[in-house]
């Protein structure tokens, strides 16, 4: 029946052999490339096959089915992770997933035996994180360094990983961490009943599951934070909140996730109370600055001008004289064009993306400066709005503000300042509906909560920060006991 079902891959073998000492005829199934074959060959084959069963117990080894699996575990199968099965699905999910399987004449199941290879690479600083002061680490693509890692920055018997199996095809392993003493059960309860719920074929990346179980689909915020620092999934499950491990991708998810969260960096607490307040508050005004900046100058320049001081509206004036287009138009023009450029020093090689985007932005915008397309001072509120969207800490919040920055731009354009101040009640009416798992949000702005506020702007010293978050509903409240 496994031939049937399996021998047609060219990468599935199945190694035939007798156990010494017995008629009993057995087979090892694995996939090359996968499963390792010395430890098969070392713990697996040759414990079988040199060893055997000594004459004195052979009757009662081939008495019963009971009897093989029993002597099997407690003689000759020298391996730690092993497992027994009696369903032939599992077993080929199990092969397909590098384990090795062992069939035996007589035994009316299976052993699955973990002898996974698996290619993975060294643990490296995150590169989409990166930090001045913190751990140098980052998650893998392989789910058991990943857990192995917070089980090294969490050293606490309280942390529970709960272990799932996605993918209607394409099965893989999912892990739900939490800290069951301090975990509000109703939010593991919520997002236990989500995952169970999922149906795809193979989630390839955490980015699938962030997809499928969030609250909003059509909502521009992100419902979960995503990252590859374990540093920071262990300060969340601190909070009282929780967080998904999935086999194959480096990126952890973080639920509840609110505003405030996509503008914090774990290298906040890293420093001093006062240096981790202040780069927070440049993160709020840069990401103000990033969302706004554009419209702002659609605004005044088209509708508004008489709000602008007399001797820069002379200048801005001065600078315009002779060009095309309306604001608007020279906005879109070179917004669109450092979005470009952006995107492309991305995909490009790594030696070249980064100087490719500089010396592309300052050629692009010197000649179009000349050739009278656009004027000087838009250039620098667009060289000071891309600037701004680069302190975002996380990626996906930067996309967000990008997509929002083009609307507004066009509200601005239509309306004017008028149109900037409907957009962003619109903004704001929206978010305070938005809930990420039950939790608000805006939260501690709205709902107000003052005791949260003591992390939320401005970071408060650690010697205060004695509680954790309200809004969560942690089971334990208190951070410290002393």
């Amino acid at each position: 029946m496994l031939q049937e079902s399996m021998a047609h891959n060219a990468d599935v073998h199945f190694r035939e052999f007798t156990i010494r000492g017995t008629s009993c005829r057995a087979v090892v199934v694995y996939v090359e490339g996968l499963a390792n074959s010395n430890l098969i060959d070392s713990h697996l084959i040759a414990p079988l096959m040199r060893e055997g069963v000594p004459e004195a117990d052979r009757e009662d080894f081939e008495q019963s089915s009971e009897s093989i699996q029993a002597y099997l575990e407690s003689h000759l199968l020298t391996v730690s992770h092993l497992r027994w099965g009696e369903k032939l699905q599992p077993f080929v999910q199990g092969v397909l997933n590098g384990s090795s399987g062992l069939l035996i004449e007589g035994m009316k199941g299976f052993f699955l035996v973990g002898m996974a290879k698996g290619k993975s690479r060294n643990v490296e600083d995150p590169i989409s994180e990166a930090l001045l002061r913190g751990p140098r680490i980052g998650f893998t693509e392989r789910i058991g360094e990943n857990m192995g890692l917070l089980r090294m920055h969490g050293k606490d018997e309280g942390m529970v990983m709960k272990k799932y199996e996605v993918g209607t095809r394409v099965k893989k392993e999912l892990v739900l961490i939490y800290m069951k003493d301090i975990a509000n059960q109703e939010l593991i309860n919520e997002i236990d009943s989500r995952i169970r719920r999922m149906a795809i074929d193979d989630p390839m990346d955490s980015g699938y599951i962030e997809q499928l179980i969030e609250d909003s689909t059509l909502s521009p915020f992100q419902q979960l934070q995503n990252t590859e620092r374990p540093d920071r999934v262990i300060g969340a499950i601190l909070e009282g909140r929780a967080a998904i491990l999935l086999d194959g991708t480096p990126f952890a998810l973080i639920m509840p996730v609110t505003f405030s969260m996509l503008l914090q960096s774990p290298e906040d607490y890293y420093e001093r109370w006062i240096s981790g307040s202040f780069v927070r508050l440049l993160r709020f005004s840069a990401a103000f600055l990033a969302l706004w900046a554009p419209s702002l100058y659609i605004s005044f320049i088209s509708y508004h001008s008489g709000m602008i001081p007399t001797s820069l509206a002379l200048s801005i004036v001065e600078s315009r004289q002779g060009l095309p287009f309306p604001s608007i138009i020279e906005a879109f023009i070179m917004e669109l064009s450092i979005e470009i450029l952006r995107e492309a020093g991305i995909r490009l090689p790594k030696p070249i993306g980064p100087a490719m985007g500089i010396v592309g932005g300052l050629i692009i915008g010197d000649a179009a400066v000349n050739a009278g397309i656009v004027s000087p001072f838009l250039i620098i509120v667009v060289a000071v709005t891309a600037i701004s969207s680069f302190t975002i800490p996380v990626y996906s919040a930067g996309i967000t503000l990008r997509i929002l920055r083009f609307t507004a731009m066009i509200f601005a354009g239509i309306f004017g300042l008028y149109g900037v101040i409907m957009f962003f009640l619109l903004i704001c009416s929206h978010l305070v509906k938005l809930r990420s798992f039950g939790i608000p949000y805006l939260s501690p702005l709205v709902p107000y909560r003052f005791r949260d506020w003591k992390d939320y702007v401005i970071r408060s010293p650690l010697k205060i920060l004695k509680q954790r978050p309200a809004m969560l509903n942690p089971r334990d409240k208190d951070r410290r006991t002393n």
